[in-house]
């Protein structure tokens, strides 16, 4: 692993883009996620960006990218394929993983698809299950937009705020910082929530009140 991370790190700007696109994207459309966790590759693509070889901005709008277009690669895979997908040898091995996965897709629905992006297993599968599971498209692409955004941006500004210590980043990520990003993702997540439930509540309630008829002549 070090030594991609040194490779990653020294390759021309061009390739440095297209090198995190690819994991990144490869990680929940074909399932490399087993092997390197899509995070790994965002926190080096602001590392990247932190040296002045390639554009902040950029790295993030491509991770972002990336994220929402593996994530629906991967709900069609599951919905074409179905439970065959969850029988091939190397998701046959996560048996006990997978079966939590599909619990928590259960329970949780669309927040599942969004909370689950801040979990490699979870991230890696959790499209593929949302397929399986026939979850309308229009639902999952809102969460998995909404999860993409936060942790692409959320990751590429780890990576470049760390700068040359994305060794130490590195070894963290998937850990306490991948908790902290979560939860300000689902403290962002709650705060929507509920403000679209008050503004429905107040639609019925206007909707609800009589409308005065008009006065006599």
């Amino acid at each position: 692993m070090t030594g991609f991370i040194d490779g990653l790190l020294n390759v021309s700007p061009l390739a440095a883009y297209i090198a995190v696109f690819c994991l990144v994207f490869a990680e929940d459309a074909l399932f490399i996620g087993f092997v390197i966790p899509g995070e790994t590759a965002a926190v080096l693509g602001g590392v990247v960006a932190s040296r002045g070889e390639v554009d902040l901005a950029t790295m993030m709008a491509l991770v972002v990218a990336a994220a929402i277009l593996g994530d629906s690669v991967g709900y069609e895979v599951g919905k074409h394929l179905g439970t065959r997908i969850l029988k091939t040898k190397m998701l046959a091995r996560h048996s006990g993983r997978l079966e939590n996965a599909q619990d928590f897709l259960r329970r949780k629905g669309g927040s599942a698809v969004f909370l689950g992006r801040f979990t490699a297993f979870f991230r890696a599968v959790m499209p593929a299950l949302a397929g399986t599971s026939r979850m309308p498209y229009g639902r999952f692409l809102a969460y998995n937009a909404a999860g993409g955004v936060t942790w692409g941006v959320g990751f590429v500004l780890l990576g470049f705020v760390a700068g040359n210590s994305y060794e130490a980043v590195a070894k963290a990520v998937g850990q306490d910082l991948a908790v902290v990003i979560a939860a300000v993702a689902v403290a962002a997540l709650l705060a929507w929530h509920f403000r679209s439930r008050r503004r429905r509540q107040r639609r019925r309630r206007a909707a609800s009140q009589p409308l005065d008829s008009p006065s006599d002549s």
